[in-house]
């Protein structure tokens, strides 16, 4: 079970407690029923999408080499314009961008090894995160990541069921790739920018693990 998820988990597992002590306090047999059930299902549910499995990185993985932060499926992979010019010389960037639904594992991991040398939060709007907007428009939280000469930016966007990003990290942290920092709550879209010229090793619709899948190897 993951830990960024306690204090939901706990509130639920109350929840289900509740109405499992209600059930057998009530004689109507359909409703008694229909509150087993529903117990049932946010257990099941709960577990389910908390759910944190163990992850081992590739063998023979370099520096360059750029894994999944997330779960789910490629939804875009584009050239778009540099936000972050104190981050990046170039004009233009590569990014790719992960739809992650409610089924899949929402624990996010580090795509790279290297020091955290940007953090960045916006308090935004809820737009379902498979609509390109959520990119610009969403909540999320924005992490660089350098490693020797070469630089990183994802980026955790909350969909419009997710209303929790997690993210246990700041500037000048160690990130060791494929080690978890957090995680977004009930459907999300994580982004991870790359400069122009990096390999891009994934095709649109794709479905990635983070910790496991390569995305991208980046030049020296």
């Amino acid at each position: 079970m993951a830990i960024y998820g306690k204090d939901t988990i706990i509130k639920i597992y109350f929840v289900s407690l509740l109405l499992l002590v209600a059930s057998l306090f009530i004689n109507h047999t359909a409703v008694k029923i229909i509150f087993l059930v529903l117990c049932l299902f946010l257990i099941l549910f709960t577990s389910f999408f908390f759910r944190d499995p163990a992850r081992k990185i590739p063998n023979g993985i370099t520096n360059e080499d750029v894994l999944s932060p997330a779960d789910g499926k490629i939804v875009e992979i584009k050239k778009i314009k540099n936000k972050y010019p104190e981050l990046f010389s170039c004009k233009e960037l590569s990014l790719i961008s992960i739809f992650m639904s409610p089924l899949n594992v929402h624990v996010n991991r580090f795509p790279l090894s290297g020091k955290i040398n940007y953090y960045n939060y916006i308090k935004g709007k809820y737009v379902v995160a498979f609509n390109e907007k959520s990119s610009d428009e969403n909540e999320r939280t924005e992490i660089g990541i350098i490693s020797g000469t070469n630089q990183i930016v994802f980026i955790q966007i909350a969909g419009y069921v997710a209303r929790r990003i997690v993210c246990n990290i700041k500037t000048e942290d160690y990130a060791v790739a494929g080690e978890r920092f957090g995680m977004i709550k009930f459907g999300s879209r994580v982004d991870i920018i790359f400069k122009p010229d990096t390999k891009i090793l994934v095709n649109l619709h794709d479905k990635v693990k983070a910790g496991v899948s390569i995305l991208a190897k980046l030049t020296r």
